[in-house]
């Protein structure tokens, strides 16, 4: 295997004649433990040594356990044979569920029992190797003055790092718990804490002085740098200007978002003025990007997979050029098996997890002229869909996503005819609520079809590798629409520095998939465009982890239809036939309500640990918990 995939590859490593003999006995140890201060920081090759266990306080939320959740919104729904993965514990409105003491199982990313910076992909979650990630942060801003053996060139990418990472880990901390202290200094152990929750938009506004930073000290590109060339080609996750500002300008969109306006002034509406920012940060990512200073572009429709796995690569990290920030992977061998089973069906895949789309989600998978569908029971003349071929003329990516009925999903010799095809009408084999489809729907996004026991498309010689990246170029063009639009109060809103408007950014993504335009009604007003806006996210996005937060940042998740999950239920007609499943006939399509989800207020928020609500009067727990 490839060891950049397993480790990024550390400065440390090209000089043998140094104390520090790898990187990985380096990074493997409490760094300051091991080494002086002098040793630690004085020269670019031992502080980029240092600086690398940030990386590894970066969790895998595909690959923390043997299966893994992370999309908590109305877009996916757990088979019902097991009961401890977090979504179960959202649709219940249990939202301690998170944490470590209430996850018995330890299955969550965000926190663990055991938690460290070695290679155990069970090893990592937010919370702690957050905390961690900031003060090792802290610590080599802190000594930056003893970086005296560096060209400003090293200098300029060690502080921009460390920059990044401050912010990074306060930004994710913020989007779910709310304003917190902003850690930016090493806090002395002896002493009493006593720093107090900031306001979003204050901690926001840290963040984005960090990224801001980081932004101006990094390159675009590592390889095209003096230092980068001593491990040219593997500079791929390394934090470049192009993270920094992709993060800069989320950091403000978030913050200029209904429910981080409203906690921070009162406001549930958007607030232009941090959107106008986030627009100029995009906006400039986005020119570097197209003029090829950067080394990103949108994948082709054809390899649109590679964004989420390779395959017969030898286990090469998926992205390709449209993934932005990723964090390394660990075990992509042992993780593929199990990441693979959780999709699949129970009679092709065995298992008992099963994470299903909801029909409702699925349902934002338009017509492939671009409209809506309004409602999936009755026939729309003006997009053309019709209820009684409800699989016909969809938005590509339905069909590059999705399965539905009749879709042949083993493609070699099976002993088990009957379910070549997808078995999805109601009554079919591949219908089942404790080990299958809950919906009329399965996920294949992030499998190859070949994903099952008879292809064996998850075999240790096809060298399957899934891995999500946080931010990819597609997203970054959809926040950036949203932000242009929010900021100059329509669709064709702009930043000056950018050519695009927000209507562009989006059929620009539409272009890459074949779907037509945003159609004109859409375009009038602020109103028409956003829930069309909002559509392009759920789709280009789908199943990728960011629902939950884009409904809780637009003041959505508590209300209905976001509270329901439904299935789809129908009969096939008797011309039932597996040549073109898109052409296939169903009787009595029809959607059933399988739980509504009981919000409150309360739940914008994941609540604090207790433990730590209660170390001072200055940090409260969040309100209602």
């Amino acid at each position: 295997m490839n060891k950049y995939n397993k480790r990024l590859l550390s400065f440390v490593m090209l000089i043998a004649a140094i104390s520090l003999a790898s990187c990985k006995k380096f990074l493997d140890r409490e760094p300051q433990s091991i080494v002086s201060e002098e040793n630690a920081f004085k020269n670019f090759t031992n502080f980029q040594g240092f600086t690398e266990e940030l990386y590894h306080c970066i969790p895998d939320f595909t690959n923390a356990y043997w299966t893994n959740s992370w999309n908590w919104g109305d877009d996916e729904i757990q088979s019902a044979a097991l009961n401890f993965h977090f979504v179960i514990k959202i649709d219940n409105g249990d939202f301690w569920g998170w944490q470590t003491q209430f996850d018995g199982w330890q299955a969550g990313w965000m926190d663990r029992t055991n938690t460290s910076t070695d290679d155990d992909r069970f090893h990592k979650s937010l919370w702690k190797l957050g905390w961690y990630g900031i003060r090792k942060a802290n610590m080599g801003l802190a000594n930056m003055d003893k970086l005296t053996d560096a060209t400003q060139e090293e200098k300029d990418l060690i502080k921009g790092q460390l920059l990044f990472f401050r912010g990074w880990f306060h930004f994710m901390f913020i989007q779910y718990f709310g304003g917190l202290p902003y850690i930016d200094q090493v806090l002395p152990g002896d002493q009493k804490l006593t720093l107090p929750r900031l306001k979003y938009n204050e901690c926001a506004d840290k963040a984005a002085a960090d990224f801001r930073e980081a932004a101006d000290l990094l390159p675009v590109n590592w390889d095209n740098t003096t230092a980068g060339k001593r491990t040219l080609g593997k500079n791929q996750l390394r934090i470049n200007k192009i993270m920094a500002l992709g993060y800069l300008g989320k950091n403000y969109l978030w913050a200029g978002s209904p429910l981080m306006n409203y906690v921070s002034t009162g406001s549930k509406t958007y607030n232009t003025e941090y959107c106008k920012k986030a627009a100029e940060a995009f906006g400039q990512l986005l020119q570097l990007c197209e003029v090829g200073e950067a080394p990103y572009k949108l994948v082709e429709f054809s390899r649109y997979y590679t964004n989420f796995y390779t395959t017969g690569q030898n286990w090469s990290m998926p992205g390709s050029t449209e993934a932005i920030f990723r964090g390394p992977f660990f075990g992509a061998n042992g993780s593929n098996y199990g990441t693979s089973k959780q999709y699949g069906p129970a009679v092709i895949t065995d298992g008992d997890v099963k994470f299903v789309p909801t029909s409702n989600y699925v349902n934002y998978y338009g017509m492939a002229n671009g409209l809506p569908i309004k409602d999936i029971t009755m026939a729309d003349p003006e997009s053309g869909y019709d209820p009684a071929y409800p699989w016909r003329n969809r938005d590509p990516r339905f069909y590059n996503d999705i399965v539905y009925d009749g879709v042949k999903c083993v493609q070699g010799a099976t002993p088990d005819e009957p379910n070549r095809y997808a078995n999805l009408y109601t009554g079919g084999s591949y219908r089942n609520v404790s080990t299958g489809s809950r919906t009329g729907y399965v996920l294949y996004k992030f499998i190859p079809i070949t994903a099952n026991k008879y292809d064996n498309g998850w075999s240790y010689d096809k060298g399957l590798n899934i891995h999500l990246p946080y931010m990819r170029l597609a997203d970054v063009y959809l926040m950036y629409a949203e932000a242009a639009a929010q900021g100059y109060g329509s669709s064709s809103g702009k930043d000056a520095g950018y050519g695009k408007t927000a209507a562009d950014a989006v059929n620009f993504i539409r272009d890459r998939a074949g779907v037509g335009h945003i159609a004109p009604q859409f375009l009038g007003s602020l109103d028409a465009f956003m829930p069309e806006l909002r559509r392009e996210r759920a789709v280009e996005l789908s199943f990728e982890g960011h629902r939950f937060n884009d409904l809780r940042r637009w003041m959505l998740l508590i209300q209905r239809p976001y509270t329901l999950k439904k299935s789809v239920e129908f009969d096939r007609a008797p011309e039932f036939s597996t040549t073109d499943p898109k052409n296939n006939r169903v009787i009595n399509l029809r959607e059933t309500t399988i739980l509504e989800r009981r919000f409150s207020e309360k739940h914008y928020w994941l609540p604090l640990k207790n433990a730590d609500a209660s170390m001072y009067l200055e940090f409260p727990q969040n309100p209602g918990w």
